[in-house]
């Protein structure tokens, strides 16, 4: 298949190109920019230029592929919400021009979106619309094209990390560093669902090519990895002292990450292995934690 990727000189996106070449695929890849096409050439992918603020370029793309896959999102959680939004008018524009068609649809969410009852696992079979997380919006525009006939597949992503990244943990690290002190909230025993970036890029594959129609999928190698874990290893390769704090005392230490810093996100992904055939290899969250530079900011 001709694959159009947003993202895909991103963290993920970049690991779903080979993935999708070696076996057999080619990638028609979004980009704004010149090292990004550079990037995307020497990877063996076709360029598209355009971004995702030019919602007529990601029409044009989803209209020239035999399948679509949305991996790109703005990373400034400090307008998460207005990001969110946005993803949606995304989502809608490249619905738009499948419509009419069984070309599937790879769109992007995160593993809360299943949460349904406390204390349990998220799972593939539920999706909580009243979800505090606003990137609910992402799955909400993707109902709207089920809704309308079109092959929306939705991949859910945990703590997506290597030793260089690790989702909401990496601005954790530097929240860390400012307040000199690695923290977690009352016991800590909250937990957030992780996934190596590897075994993350071979999802998508899967879902690409052996998923069914509207369904979801979770991206998840570890259930969860406690806030207390986390903290403890951050606080180890920092030299930091580790701390309790109060749910009172969130807002002033972590800013912006309070919202997500006393969720339990812990997510299961039976279903998705059963239905792919999907075995995470890769290293564990703490293990990559506990390989990476601190030295470098």
């Amino acid at each position: 298949m001709r694959v159009f990727l947003t993202g895909a000189t991103g963290f993920i996106g970049s690991r779903i190109v080979p993935e999708l070449i070696g076996a057999g695929h080619s990638v028609l890849g979004l980009t704004r920019s010149e090292a990004g096409a550079a990037a995307l050439a020497a990877a063996g992918a076709e360029v598209h230029r355009g971004d995702i603020e030019d919602l007529d370029s990601l029409r044009a793309g989803a209209a020239a592929a035999d399948a679509a896959i949305h991996t790109a999102f703005d990373h400034d959680f400090s307008n998460f919400v207005d990001n969110c939004e946005k993803d949606r008018r995304v989502i809608t524009a490249m619905g738009e021009v499948l419509k009419g068609s069984d070309r599937p649809f790879l769109i992007t969410s995160g593993v809360g979106m299943g949460g349904g009852t406390p204390g349990k696992p998220a799972t593939e079979d539920v999706f909580d619309r009243d979800h505090p997380n606003p990137r609910s919006a992402s799955e909400e525009a993707g109902e709207t094209l089920k809704a309308q006939g079109v092959d929306v597949r939705v991949i859910r992503l945990p703590q997506v990390h290597d030793t260089v990244k690790q989702g909401l943990i990496t601005p954790l690290i530097e929240i860390t560093r400012q307040k000199g002190v690695s923290a977690y909230l009352g016991d800590g025993l909250n937990r957030w669902s992780a996934g190596h970036v590897e075994d993350v890029a071979a999802l998508y594959r899967l879902a690409l090519e052996k998923g069914t129609k509207n369904a979801r999928y979770n991206a998840v190698a570890e259930e969860g990895v406690t806030a207390r874990a986390i903290a403890e290893v951050l606080g180890e390769g920092l030299n930091l002292p580790v701390v309790s704090l109060t749910p009172e005392e969130a807002p002033a230490h972590f800013g912006w990450m309070a919202i997500f810093a006393g969720l339990d996100m812990a997510a299961s992904s039976a279903l998705t292995r059963e239905a792919l055939a999907w075995t995470p290899t890769g290293p564990g969250l703490i293990a990559d934690l506990k390989a990476m530079d601190y030295s470098a900011a």
